[in-house]
């Protein structure tokens, strides 16, 4: 018995070994080391939190790219959009997730954010929703209702918290006039719950999942975002589109007008051209696949994908939107 159970042991601490190795290794990727070679490519994929949409799709295309096409794919769980481009900028992952403003802001190096110069574009993705959230019988019912309210504006390094930042202050409103909370979607959920804050951004595709899992346990209520104050906030910065939360996604009886924006699918400028297409067709071609893992890419569509996107295309990717366009 004793033996089963040392061996058992050693098994563990093996299996153990070799995933804190793989989890290392896919966190310091450095450029042009851990590709592995033509036959065997590797690819990481910087997504967000392992909570939230763009690490569920992730690790479902992940899974494909194995299967499909040979090679290796890790997904890596980031702070979300600003840190992910700096990882690409760095050469430390291949692929990432990332909102369009905080892409437009680091191709432009505007808004404070460092200008990037390895960013390309594979394609745009599903909008992300604006989803400010509160428990029902909170005093929060509007926007100017977060003054001096504690409030959840994303992780750092988040596309949450930039967007966040640029949708309070196009409306009047500063962090000074609030007292933020910097979390990710888990502690933020964790926090209202605890009535610790009154009020988070959840700003992702739809449903998050930890904002549905909040509404089953507490009923929430979602602070809409009025036509005449998204109407002013497109003045200022036009990638924001004028959207809606459909009825019944958080329990919600009617639709709840807010702001949205379109996620895009990032690559590394260096990656080479044959490897980007194949990423590209495979990618489209698993897209029921991915819809299946999460309901936020059911929106994705191959005729949109290279429209209005911020940065240049990949010529990779370029390459199979040309290819489809012949066929």
């Amino acid at each position: 018995m004793r033996r089963v159970l040392l061996f058992s042991l050693a098994l563990f601490i093996t299996g153990l070994s070799l995933f804190v190795y793989r989890t290392i290794q896919t966190s310091s990727h450095q450029p042009n080391q851990s590709r592995g070679d033509a036959d065997h490519p590797i690819v990481t994929i910087a997504t967000g939190s392992a909570s939230g949409p763009y690490f569920t799709i992730a690790s479902a295309l992940a899974k494909r790219y194995e299967e499909r096409l040979g090679l290796t794919a890790s997904v890596l769980t980031t702070g979300g959009s600003v840190e992910n481009m700096s990882l690409i900028e760095a050469g430390k992952v291949d692929m990432a997730f990332a909102m369009s403003d905080a892409v437009t802001f680091a191709y432009e190096g505007a808004e404070g954010v460092k200008k990037m110069e390895n960013l390309q574009a594979m394609a745009g993705l599903y909008l992300n929703y604006v989803q400010i959230i509160a428990l029902k019988g909170s005093p929060v019912h509007s926007i100017s209702d977060l003054k001096g309210k504690r409030v959840s504006v994303g992780a750092p390094e988040s596309g949450v918290e930039m967007n966040a930042r640029l949708l309070l202050g196009a409306l009047g409103i500063t962090y000074q006039d609030i007292k933020p909370e910097y979390l990710s979607y888990t502690e933020a959920v964790e926090q209202l719950k605890n009535q610790k804050i009154d009020a988070a951004f959840f700003t992702s595709g739809l449903p998050n999942p930890t904002v549905t899992d909040l509404a089953i346990t507490k009923p929430v209520s979602i602070v809409p975002i009025p036509i005449e104050e998204m109407e002013k906030l497109k003045e200022t910065y036009p990638f924001f589109r004028i959207s809606e939360i459909p009825a019944d996604t958080y329990q919600n009886e009617v639709p709840i007008p807010t702001a949205a924006i379109l996620n895009v699918m990032l690559v590394n400028n260096d990656l080479d051209e044959d490897l980007v297409y194949k990423l590209t067709r495979e990618f489209f071609d698993s897209l029921e696949f991915l819809r299946d893992a999460h309901k936020a890419a059911q929106s994705i569509d191959l005729e949109e994908a290279r429209q209005n996107l911020p940065i240049p295309v990949h010529p990779g990717a370029a390459k199979f939107y040309k290819e489809i366009r012949t066929d």
